[in-house]
């Protein structure tokens, strides 16, 4: 595990960043981590920090994809502000822009590091090279569930 320049607590609940692809898995299927990564979010064992444009990104995907994931509009809006609900919300005033391969995921690792968060929850792991510099780590799902308590 990395050793992290900050705290991915708080009030002793771990915080994540969540990729949008593990977002959208979680969606797809009821059977996978991803879904149990998004019902532990909503009861409470998890803590989301969201920046307003991830959560455009959330419902780029998701609308984009809404036949794949067989939800209306309405209801993704739905997805989307109950995730609004379970998040910490926080600004980013800087940018680390480029930093890696895609700049979707540049805006994932900026929120990590202005939210002071080392966990971003991605199943792409490839596309977050050299991040433990900032204190930010990036695992897959699986690998969150199996470290929490």
């Amino acid at each position: 595990m990395v050793e992290s320049l900050y705290s991915d607590t708080v009030y002793g609940m771990s915080e994540i960043i969540m990729d949008t692809n593990v977002l959208f898995a979680g969606l797809y299927s009821a059977s996978g981590a991803s879904f149990k990564l998004l019902e532990l979010l909503v009861s409470g064992h998890l803590q989301l920090v969201m920046s307003t444009p991830l959560l455009f990104e959330y419902e780029d995907v998701l609308k984009r994809n809404r036949n794949m994931l067989q939800l209306t509009e309405p209801e993704i809006d739905i997805v989307l502000d109950n995730l609004c609900i379970f998040s910490r919300h926080q600004r980013v005033y800087f940018l680390w822009r480029p930093y890696l391969p895609t700049p979707k995921d540049d805006l994932v690792l900026e929120l990590a590091i202005a939210g002071r968060v080392n966990t971003i929850v991605t199943h792409n792991l490839k596309d977050f090279v050299r991040i433990e510099k900032f204190g930010v780590e990036a695992i897959t799902p699986k690998t969150l569930l199996e470290r929490l308590p």
